[in-house]
């Protein structure tokens, strides 16, 4: 079989997106044992494609393996490996490589084979120049748009990813806001109820003293009358009076009453004192604070978790110098770890803070008893609104303020726990954090992200 090229026949005019493709997007390939096929179709095609031809399947898996060719036009039949069998091998290996099949033998099975194996197209010999140039054409075309559908997907991919990332930092943020404004109307109501209960509290339990001096004198008074000699009539209506109001017992009771109502407005004395110093909305600047007495006034206002024998309390305090820090914000993170390791613990329990001073920062690891935290939830504990507690038990916001919290004051938080063993919640801040970065820290948390919508979030 001969071929004859005549110059007229030079017409190769892509158009579309071929013109906007690279030199390696438009490597052709030509893989014929008959030289003759080989050199008409390589000069033709040459004159828009880039073109290398191979005189057999395995020379042609040797210039695959050099470099990529965007398009392989393959004989069906040739000596050692035939077309089919490269055919399997190009799709296999190189799955972006658009292969045409080129045979002798125009039979409907062998070309819906080919086709099946993966083949772009098959044309049958002699083959129109024309035919087979819009042929390449259109297997490049397609090409071209399964890599640029490809790339489009990639980036949709990724872009998704990035909107989720987003929505959940916007979550955070919202809740956090959500979340201080309770807290500075709850600061502001335990101010305001501790300021309107510190005076009657104050008449109490001054009171009581004076009270209590009172009645012992007055029962002095009262013991000396009974000394005295009276008349007959007048010791017997004393006798039934006595009797009558249970005398005897009386003074006991009296002193008993007045022992507890001291005790009672010393209750609410602590309180009040534990509200002022919990809310610390009378200290609601940046400044140094101790640190331990924080963590002890958030213990005493959680008597109803620590205040029975079931769960024991352990502190182990090391020597701590003053903290930089808003007291109030760092309280509701020590209110939250140790609400969490109370309720994590069923049954009897023990539950430890241990304080700690490593250079310039300080740690305060708060560790449980409890049921621990399952492997795959230890990484979503921190975000907003995932709970393993039961519905109507939490929010799912307890950890993410808290994470918040301790990055703003430039800090950082991990959490080790064991199922069935317990966990351990290690919270470090900076000794000497200064009040320009904890600012800047909250103005680029909370405001910078909705400044610059392209800036690429990192989901936690």
């Amino acid at each position: 079989m001969s071929y004859v090229l005549e110059k007229q026949q030079f017409v190769v005019t892509p158009s579309g997106p071929l013109e906007y493709m690279e030199e390696s997007d438009k490597r052709i390939l030509i893989v014929d044992d008959e030289e003759a096929v080989r050199d008409l179709f390589s000069t033709y095609l040459s004159e828009h494609y880039p073109c290398t031809t191979a005189s057999s399947a395995e020379e042609a898996l040797v210039h695959l393996a050099r470099e990529p060719y965007a398009l392989m036009l393959t004989d069906m039949k040739m000596p050692g490996l035939s077309g089919v069998e490269l055919l399997r091998k190009v799709v296999e290996r190189y799955p972006d490589t658009i292969v045409i099949m080129i045979s002798g033998v125009d039979r409907t099975q062998r070309v819906l084979d080919a086709v099946r194996l993966g083949a772009f197209d098959y044309l049958v010999k002699p083959c129109d120049l024309d035919v087979l140039d819009l042929c390449v054409e259109r297997g490049l075309e397609r090409r071209a748009l399964l890599k640029m559908s490809k790339s489009y997907k990639r980036d949709l991919e990724e872009q998704n990813v990035e909107l989720a990332n987003r929505k959940t930092e916007l979550e955070r943020l919202q809740a956090q806001l959500v979340h201080s404004e309770k807290m500075a109307s709850l600061g502001q109501l335990a101010a305001g109820i501790a300021h309107e209960l510190n005076n009657p509290a104050g008449f109490i339990y001054g009171n009581m003293s004076v009270l209590s001096e009172c009645s012992n004198s007055l029962m002095k008074l009262l013991a000396f009358y009974d000394c005295l000699p009276l008349p007959s009539d007048v010791a017997t209506e004393i006798g039934k009076l006595k009797e009558e109001i249970d005398y005897n017992n009386l003074a006991a009771d009296f002193f008993s009453i007045i022992a507890d109502c001291r005790e009672g407005s010393e209750r609410i004395r602590d309180v009040v004192q534990n509200l002022r110093v919990f809310s610390r909305l009378d200290e609601a600047e940046f400044k140094k604070i101790d640190l331990h007495e924080g963590i002890d006034s958030t213990t005493r206002l959680l008597s109803r978790y620590y205040g029975e024998s079931r769960i024991i309390l352990e502190r182990d305090y090391g020597d701590l110098p003053l903290v930089s820090c808003y007291a109030g914000q760092l309280n509701q993170v020590w209110m939250n770890l140790l609400v969490n390791a109370a309720q994590a613990v069923s049954g009897e329990g023990r539950v430890q803070i241990r304080t700690r001073l490593e250079g310039d920062t300080v740690l305060v690891a708060i560790s449980d008893t409890g049921c621990g935290i399952t492997p795959e939830h230890q990484n979503k504990i921190f975000d907003p609104f995932f709970t393993t507690k039961p519905v109507g038990e939490g929010t799912g916001l307890g950890l993410s303020i808290i994470y918040g919290i301790i990055e703003r004051h430039g800090g950082s938080i991990k959490v080790e726990s064991e199922l069935g063993e317990g966990t351990t919640f290690t919270v470090s801040i900076p000794v000497n954090a200064r009040l320009n970065q904890v600012e800047e820290s909250e103005i680029e948390y909370a405001g910078e992200n909705s400044a610059n919508p392209d800036k690429e979030f990192v989901n936690r």
